[in-house]
């Protein structure tokens, strides 16, 4: 796929947003409210079948960044760092900074510790500028008495577990909504901080494009947003999820306990979430997305402010999706639709049939090639994909045709391709596959990482001791610990119709299946219902595709 190659240097807005499901106005939401990013979409491209790679923070971002998946670049936990592993990669900023550009980011662009700031960014955002200050609030909350229940709780973990083994167990609420300005949370400073990022920029090196990073923790745990936000929505209005239970026939292992959630405090270590409750957290996660679409709406005016909106792609992106109460958990780190889908929005200054949505399947590893394209910039030895500016001019072109997972090769090409046909015609066809992955979330911590022994000692080991029975019923003579608790990956190609979901021994995933899942997407896009042994034909074929993209374990 090839199309025009843009002389000029357009600036790059690159938004990333946490654990945001495509629950937004632009996508169909009855009930969230977002007009920045639904007025963005109306005067851009809305990608409605966007999938990550892996629905997790550090594993998707990681994978969008380099250009490579996660199993190529052998990220798939939290705590695995892309530049240990793979010292000389070029991640996407870095390459635009070796074409010349400025390159920085506000917020969470990488996860955690791995910014990877000698590499991908070349100057620092302007804190001497920022308009506010950022003041440090205990445990993230903005209310003393979650402040208050933040330290006791971190006080008793410690005493109880020690500080190995209280790690990720230390948290207050789940949810606040305190009456303080946008900025005192992290999301609305970062915005501020962005935005005379941009302006000292300016002011400095005029004529140097800009790649500029603004990425928003929120709406991820804990829902914390400012009151206002809060107040946008009427409680009787919120609708509790509908499906609840898991998929009939489906993996015990596909399915989590919503470690992450019971972390808080308040929220049942055991058992389900009840009515009220889960009502609370709805309006939270919507607070969330609301505060996030202002400070995306702030960003926006920015541009225009500096008279250079014309001349910057804006492209925004949600690392994974999240279950609200769907298949009966909350959280991420699924395989299924509902973790792995996510929200793509793209507008550039030359679009095309600017509004229509696509409906094409893509890829986040796609967004690498697509920016190259747009910006001009030829692509580095590691990729060797193709641009999204054909999609993004027009959703109708055609697409790939599948999506793969790794190359066999060393030289590590890029897994995604560009996405330039759908930039020129949005109702192109797309590519045939897409691919995500996740180890057995039901035997996993919530960072993606094997349960530590700390982890059974916890008040977690009576629900564990619960889930690893379900799965040993299930498996029977298949059971064995080490491979379940350690190597055991969830593979999942969503074609047009259908999600197959392989269970697979990560060492070998030529040997038998441990388990294989099989949704109807045209008769039950909820999936509901495994037909994995009503189908065998169609998994066979799909399975194929599957072990054919070059997945496993690297090296």
């Amino acid at each position: 796929m090839t199309g025009p190659v843009f002389s000029e240097k357009h600036n790059i807005l690159f938004i990333a947003i946490d654990d945001l499901r495509p629950e937004l106005g632009c996508y169909g939401s009855s009930i969230a409210k977002s007009p920045n990013l639904d007025k963005l979409a109306r005067e851009g491209r809305r990608f409605d079948r966007a999938y990550c790679q892996q629905s997790i923070c550090s594993p998707s971002r990681a994978s969008l960044m380099t250009g490579a998946r996660p199993d190529e670049i052998g990220v798939i936990e939290n705590t695995a760092y892309f530049r240990d592993l793979n010292p000389n990669i070029v991640t996407l900023p870095q390459h635009f900074i070796k074409n010349g550009y400025d390159a920085v980011y506000c917020g969470k662009i990488y996860h955690g510790r791995m910014t990877d700031d000698e590499y991908s960014w070349s100057r620092k955002p302007a804190h001497n500028q920022c308009p506010v200050k950022m003041k440090w609030l205990p445990g993230g909350y903005a209310l003393s008495e979650n402040q208050k229940l933040w330290a006791t709780n971190k006080e008793k973990m410690l005493a109880k577990y020690g500080k190995e083994g209280s790690g990720g167990l230390i948290h207050g609420p789940a949810y606040e909504s305190a009456d303080v300005p946008d900025h005192a949370y992290s999301d609305g400073y970062s915005t501020r901080l962005a935005i005379s990022t941009l302006k000292d920029h300016r002011k400095k090196k005029p004529d140097q494009p800009l790649f500029l990073g603004l990425g928003f923790k929120k709406p991820h745990l804990d829902f914390v947003a400012p009151k206002k936000y809060w107040d946008m929505y009427d409680r009787k209005n919120i609708q509790l999820a509908k499906q609840t239970e898991e998929p009939l026939g489906g993996a015990t292992t596909g399915l989590h306990a919503s470690f992450e959630l019971r972390t808080r405090h308040g929220i049942p270590k055991k058992g389900p979430i009840g009515p009220e409750l889960a009502k609370t957290l709805l309006h939270g996660y919507y607070a969330c997305v609301s505060y996030v679409d202002a400070q995306i709406g702030l960003m926006l005016d920015a541009l225009e402010e500096e008279g250079i909106r014309e001349n910057t792609i804006i492209v925004v992106w949600g690392d994974h999706g999240w279950h609200l109460g769907e298949m009966g958990i909350w959280g991420k780190a699924t395989n299924y639709e509902i973790a792995t889908r996510v929200p793509l929005i793209f507008w550039t200054p030359e679009m095309k049939y600017r509004g229509k949505g696509t409906e094409a399947l893509v890829e986040l590893v796609d967004l690498y090639p697509t920016l190259c394209d747009l910006a001009g910039l030829s692509k580095p030895m590691h990729l060797a994909g193709e641009s999204l500016l054909p999609l993004l001019e027009n959703p109708d072109v055609k697409g790939k045709q599948y999506a793969v997972s790794q190359f066999p090769n060393p030289a590590m090409h890029l897994a995604g391709e560009s996405l330039l046909p759908l930039l020129e015609n949005p109702d192109a066809k797309g590519k045939q596959y897409a691919l995500s992955q996740f180890p057995n979330p039901a035997l996993r911590e919530w960072a993606a990482n094997p349960l530590s022994l700390g982890m059974r000692k916890t008040f977690f080991g009576p629900l564990i001791e619960k889930v690893e029975n379900r799965i040993k019923q299930q498996q029977g003579k298949h059971w064995n610990r080490d491979l379940f608790e350690n190597h055991l990956m969830g593979y999942t190609l969503r074609s047009d119709r259908y999600r197959l979901v392989a269970w697979l021994d990560y060492r070998d995933v030529n040997s038998e299946p441990l388990f294989l899942e099989l949704y109807d997407h045209k008769k039950d896009p909820q999936e509901t219902r495994n037909l994995a042994g009503e189908f065998p034909a169609k998994v066979k074929e799909l399975l194929k595709k599957l072990r054919m993209s070059g997945i496993g374990k690297r090296g």
